[in-house]
């Protein structure tokens, strides 16, 4: 693969906010800087194609290395998204991911005890007194935030 494709530097600074959309998909510009840095091993605590990621792929139908490939080629993210919308197998009309993307973006952690234990876990980490951190676009955005020396 090569190396030389234009990639943020993800030791250096977070990627992009779980809800900044593209195409209307959030997670997308995400889940694509987070391949980018991996294709050029700077992508630090971020791992491409993890659960949240599965949630993008699950949804369109893509495989996770057909996307890299696509990545490594050094396209950039308007041609990266009409690659998507011309061959996800489960394509979805534009009102339908805007749904898809608001839910993501005000998804909170299941009702399980595992779950609520191990996302009352990751907030404390950051702070144990902001009550305000409910969904998973918020505690990503906080951890991004606290990671890079930001205060919680």
């Amino acid at each position: 693969m090569s190396h030389s494709i234009p990639a943020p530097d993800l030791t250096q600074r977070p990627p992009r906010s779980l809800r900044v959309r593209l195409g209307g998909f959030a997670l997308l510009p995400r889940l694509l800087d987070k391949c980018r840095a991996t294709i050029i091993g700077k992508n630090g605590e971020y791992h491409y194609a993890c659960p949240l990621d599965q949630h993008f792929f699950r949804y369109t139908g893509l495989d996770p290395a057909a996307l890299q490939a696509v990545v490594a080629a050094g396209k950039g993210d308007g041609e990266i998204l009409e690659w998507i919308l011309s061959h996800a197998p489960i394509p979805h009309q534009p009102w339908e991911i805007s749904a898809w993307s608001d839910h993501h973006e005000r998804r909170g952690p299941d009702s399980d005890a595992e779950t609520l234990a191990y996302f009352a876990g990751a907030v404390g980490k950051l702070t144990l007194t902001r009550e305000d951190v409910r969904t998973w676009a918020e505690l990503l955005d906080l951890d991004d935030h606290v990671t890079f020396g930001g205060l919680a």
